[in-house]
């Protein structure tokens, strides 16, 4: 049987696309996050005229950012991102039930990857090359190389098109942070800190102006959907579930930052279902030690805002592109919020 010249190039050059394309991180959320740089800046547009608060004025060096929709937590991104300027950003993602099921639920390690670039908002976004300086230092121990996680979790890649809004020439290290104890995140944190330390000597880098820590994270999943109730269903339940989050942000994560604050918050989110349990304590870990390394000085940080999904409904505007992934309802809400870290 002959083959035509169409199918022998085919032949040819169809692995090659496969190559290609797996050197690709692909887009796993097309409908809760916006990947269309023209719907993107009607989005932030929209958001920028409704704003009333003034920008956060200091060099931000570590932050806090939620992954729900945009349509949902667009507020509590914007005042974020707004004020970030690094040329490479950290982001320290979730590993969340259903990936963790995918991939043989391991435990007490970070989780890389291989990618060397991220599908983005109209264009790819780079990997830096901390990643690659990470993979070669870190203990083989502390991490796994697992494209597939990363492929499947989607707390990382919510951040990116804001990133490129604002940022478009930033690169990312992703980072995702399995379930693990404190005592294994502070030991982690202290070799990869020490990594990341020696990398900024060497690149005479800035904390803040040229590297950027951000932790991904939605706080309380509350309702039957996440047999997680203890209040109840109903309005009063609804005020205390979002003053319980509220208050662990306040007492934990705003102020001057120390390993004690951070203990307390990892006992402390072991009875609240906030999927960055453990993306939150690891990365404030890290970036409190890269501080000391780094300046000598520590992190000290203010919640820039905090909403819910139920309180907050949808951002009323149009042919963004997006929609939402899941109801929201008092039997079933999601708070978020952001924060940001200075040096102190």
């Amino acid at each position: 049987m002959r083959l035509t010249l169409a199918a022998i190039l085919l032949m040819l050059f169809f692995p090659l696309c496969q190559a290609v394309a797996q050197d690709i991180r692909p887009i796993r959320d097309s409908v809760g996050f916006c990947w269309n740089p023209v719907q993107m800046e009607r989005f932030v547009s929209y958001l920028m005229s409704i704003e009333k608060e003034l920008a956060y004025t200091k060099q931000i060096v570590a932050g806090i950012s939620p992954h729900d929709d945009y349509l949902y937590a667009g507020r509590m991104y914007y005042p974020l991102f707004r004020s970030l300027r690094a040329r490479q950003i950290v982001i320290f993602g979730v590993t969340h039930g259903t990936v963790r099921k995918e991939i043989g639920d391991p435990k007490g390690i970070l989780l890389l990857d291989g990618y060397k670039e991220w599908n983005g908002c109209g264009k790819n976004i780079g990997i830096s090359p901390l990643r690659d300086y990470l993979l070669s230092r870190l203990d083989t121990s502390m991490f796994r190389l697992d494209n597939k996680a990363h492929r499947l979790e989607h707390s990382i890649e919510a951040l990116v098109p804001w990133i490129q809004y604002f940022n478009p020439d930033a690169t990312i290290t992703p980072i995702m942070v399995t379930a693990m104890p404190y005592e294994r995140m502070d030991e982690i944190s202290k070799q990869l800190a020490s990594i990341i330390a020696d990398y900024v000597a060497t690149d005479h880098l800035t904390l803040g102006k040229d590297l950027v820590f951000l932790c991904s994270s939605d706080a309380n999943h509350y309702g039957k959907d996440f047999s997680n109730s203890p209040f109840g269903m109903d309005d009063a339940a609804h005020a205390k579930g979002t003053a319980q989050d509220q208050r662990v942000a306040s007492e934990f994560l705003s102020g001057q930052i120390d390993t004690t604050k951070i203990r307390m918050l990892t006992s402390a989110l072991k009875d609240i279902v906030w999927c960055g349990r453990y993306s939150i304590p690891f990365g404030m870990l890290t970036a409190n030690k890269v501080a000391a390394l780094t300046t000598h000085s520590v992190l000290r940080g203010n919640i820039l805002r905090y909403s819910d999904t139920y309180s907050e409904g949808t951002v009323p505007v149009t042919k963004t592109g997006m929609g939402t992934t899941a109801i929201f309802s008092l039997e079933h809400w999601v708070g978020f919020f952001s924060a940001v870290y200075s040096l102190h």
